[in-house]
């Protein structure tokens, strides 16, 4: 049994805020963390040094395919050297690239996937990485997407929105308990029903009072607040709010009829999947 609980997503479908409410839950405060302190708790497994060190030479010179290749190796390494369950965050879809696994199941316990309609995913990509909503659908249908490779973190092979979302949910039917599949949109009806979740994976699902806290502390309100007063370091710049509105819906306002049905036609079969095909569709 590995040690090593994958927190997985799609780009802004909720990764943040999943780590949030963990980082609260294990924490154990009274007041909420701030959220720069989130990183004290949960990790990235991009990060470029363990990359680096079995390269034998900078990651930033890598290829994706590159990198892929060392991902099992980093994946091992990552887990010899914790300390306990590691939480690490990913926007990996759940397969290979060029013959290479982009996931260690051998080092693994578990994996925790948010997934979010695309049509508000399309809207919170144009806030985010300032694209227009075009943009945006586009990127969604493209299966070649990857994250750039640069000093901050080294490239996720992210795929099509479709393609990511199919792999975890197909992973989580293979090994049920394993890996849960969480609906963004639930979290938000109902975030201490579903976070719990989220704890019992982990093995921290013996106190609701504390579920219901972690879960208060990681209201998107309560997130922004505090980014607001002390800054995020994940933002991509000081002008621009990481935890920006995070409410289901906004595509109503913000995508055309044409837009929406872009979308829908590149992800009917998955959306349907997870009942996000608006009316009319």
């Amino acid at each position: 049994m590995g040690n090593i609980v994958w927190l997985a997503s799609y780009p802004k479908s909720g990764n943040t805020w999943l780590r949030a409410f963990l980082a609260n839950l294990i924490a154990n405060r009274v007041i909420p963390l701030p959220p720069n302190e989130i990183r004290n708790y949960t990790d990235s497994e991009t990060r470029p040094d363990p990359f680096s060190e079995l390269a034998g030479r900078p990651s930033i010179g890598l290829t994706v395919a590159e990198l892929a290749a060392l991902r099992c190796r980093v994946h091992a390494l990552i887990a010899q050297r914790a300390r306990g369950t590691r939480l690490l965050m990913t926007h990996n879809f759940c397969g290979s690239f060029e013959g290479h696994p982009l996931f260690n199941w051998q080092v693994t316990a578990g994996a925790i996937v948010v997934v979010r309609n695309p049509l508000d995913v399309a809207v919170s990509m144009t806030h985010h990485f300032g694209l227009t909503p075009d943009e945006a659908i586009e990127r969604l249908g493209d299966d070649r997407v990857a994250s750039v490779n640069d000093t901050v973190a080294v490239s996720h092979v992210i795929g099509s929105w479709s393609t990511h979302v199919r792999s975890w949910a197909d992973m989580s039917e293979r090994a049920p308990g394993k890996v849960i599949v969480l609906r963004y949109e639930d979290l938000l009806e109902k975030p201490a029903r579903y976070f719990a979740k989220a704890a019992k994976l982990i093995g921290l699902d013996n106190d609701k009072a504390r579920i219901e806290r972690a879960a208060r502390h990681a209201r998107f309100e309560t997130l922004s607040a505090l980014e607001k007063r002390d800054g995020f370091v994940e933002a991509v710049d000081e002008k621009t709010r990481f935890f920006f509105k995070g409410r289901a819906n906004q595509w109503r306002e913000a995508l055309s009829r044409g837009q929406v049905a872009r979308i829908v036609d590149d992800h009917r079969e998955q959306m349907a999947r997870f009942k996000y095909l608006p009316a009319g569709f």
